[in-house]
């Protein structure tokens, strides 16, 4: 790669160290500063801070591979995380800002559990922050693998060195300046990741020839690439479609509906994250395409469909150009594993240090641990990623689904049912994680295979999920007392919020 690749990789890395010193300087003097930014995030700045801690380095790699191999019936994933999205930010985001500020101002997604039921035995606290800060360390790992092979494949480094310069440019920023250093940072990389996924299918496009062009090259390696449903099966497009689900319960995701600086900016803060997340899916799609146009057409030899994205930016831009847009994979997967390394550092704090250790302790401490636990998580996650072909990073894979079916039905029912009780929430994610566990792992087909070969681990996962809650809450003693009256009071100020809204309309 050349020097001036290597300048713009430089000074986005810069970019990044300079805006966590602002963060450092501007809000990390408490523990609510620290962690969810004071509550004072501005629409823009939630949404695509959300869109691009979501879609790590699988936007702008595993997509348009996808689409590179088999053509449009990739899209699904991608029509099940719009609605996903969509339906996230309409259920959970006006809901769980308001709650998590009446509830105490819970600041982590255990401590609003514990507060939503009144769990003084800390039985929910405990058990989502395990599954949290596990799950969470492994994701960060695997952002840490990406880094590293970023820099192996598109600059020649070492795989070592790449991996220690993602994780310290990450750290750095994110242990000084805490939760507004991720959101900044993330709005950054969001617009570099959407400005990226506009310019290289533009650019490839016009290089075969234009848009009839490379359909009809396309349609001779292969009609059946312009066909949604071409090699898959309704159990696949269900399967699919499934991933949207994950979305209710990926706390790096929804902590930022809990930052937002007030439930009326949420309307602004959808219009811009969909808008944003449509652009660049499409983006992302058409990069896989237009990719397979141009390869076919300069009888190019991918030998990794995911690397089209590198490969196009190489052969088609100045190196000052392939440098940013190389800097937008970078900024795709440290969004990511910023945002994973705050919400477990929060969790270690919040829900094990400050409840069980010392309920006592300052602001200052507080905010000294927090650092201290994301230099942990960070160390932790290095080692599991110096060896990129460890096996347990393969669980990573199925992550999502884990946290979606542990953690989705179990936030949805938690806002919007008043009789959902204590136990229902523990059955819900107990019975969540373990179904999709069981899913992935128990060789119960007569070839020996897992369940996962036929269907998405979510579909099952979520829906007993959902039932168990149900089922269990049923059979409990409807909430009383102080769990009912908090949740009366989030529905008085929902109303107070949306009336503006309906006289403006």
């Amino acid at each position: 790669m050349e020097t001036g690749a290597l300048i713009t990789i430089g000074l986005y890395f810069v970019l990044m160290l300079g805006i966590g010193v602002y963060a450092w300087r501007k809000s990390t003097s408490d523990v609510s500063g620290y962690m969810l930014g004071g509550r004072q995030l501005g629409p823009g700045v939630t949404a695509l801070s959300a869109g691009a801690s979501d879609m790590s380095g699988w936007l702008m790699m595993g997509l348009p591979g996808a689409m590179f191999l088999t053509g449009l019936s990739a899209a699904w994933i991608g029509v099940g995380l719009v609605v996903g999205a969509w339906l996230n930010y309409l259920i959970v985001a006006p809901r769980l800002r308001v709650y998590t500020e009446v509830a105490n101002d819970a600041i982590t997604i255990p401590d609003y559990l514990a507060e939503r039921f009144a769990d003084r035995a800390h039985l929910l606290r405990i058990i989502s922050a395990v599954v949290i800060v596990v799950f969470y360390t492994l994701y960060t790992a695997s952002g840490m693998v990406a880094g590293g092979k970023l820099f192996d494949s598109a600059f020649g480094l070492d795989y070592a060195w790449g991996l220690w310069i993602t994780a310290g440019v990450v750290l750095a920023y994110t242990m000084f300046g805490g939760f507004l250093a991720v959101s900044l940072t993330d709005f950054v990389q969001g617009c570099i990741m959407f400005l990226a996924l506009i310019l290289v299918p533009i650019v490839a496009m016009m290089n075969v020839g234009g848009p009839a062009e490379t359909a009809e090259i396309v349609r001779s390696v292969d009609p059946a690439r312009f066909d949604l449903l071409a090699g898959t099966t309704a159990v696949g497009v269900v399967s699919a479609l499934a991933w949207g689900l994950g979305y209710f319960g990926q706390p790096h995701i929804i902590v930022r509906f809990m930052a937002i600086r007030s439930v009326r900016d949420i309307p602004a803060a959808r219009r811009i994250g969909m808008s944003w997340m449509i652009v660049s899916l499409v983006g992302a799609l058409a990069t896989g395409i237009t990719g397979l146009a141009y390869a076919t057409l300069n009888n190019l030899d991918v030998a990794d469909p995911e690397t089209i994205f590198i490969l196009l930016s190489d052969l088609l831009f100045d190196p000052l150009i392939t440098g940013f847009l190389l800097a937008a994979i970078l900024a795709a997967i440290m969004s990511t594993i910023s945002s994973q390394l705050l919400v477990s550092s929060s969790s270690l704090t919040e829900d094990v240090y400050r409840t069980f250790l010392r309920r006592s302790a300052s602001q200052k401490e507080l905010v000294l641990v927090g650092r201290l636990a994301v230099l942990a998580v960070a160390l932790a996650g290095i080692g599991l990623a110096y060896d990129p072909d460890n096996n347990v990073l393969g669980l990573v894979a199925n992550a999502w689904a884990g946290f979606g079916a542990a953690f989705g039905p179990l936030i949805i029912l938690s806002l919007t049912w008043k009789r959902m009780t204590r136990n229902g929430a523990l059955a819900g994610m107990i019975t969540g994680a373990a179904v999709v566990l069981f899913w992935i792992f128990a060789p119960v087909l007569p070839s020996g295979a897992a369940l996962t070969t036929v269907l998405y681990e979510m579909v099952p996962g979520f829906i007993l999920s959902f039932l168990a809650i149900v089922a269990v809450s049923l059979m409990g003693k409807a909430p009383a007392g102080e769990v009912a009256a908090t949740f009366d009071a989030v529905e008085a100020k929902l109303a107070e919020a949306k009336a503006p809204e309906a006289a403006a309309s």
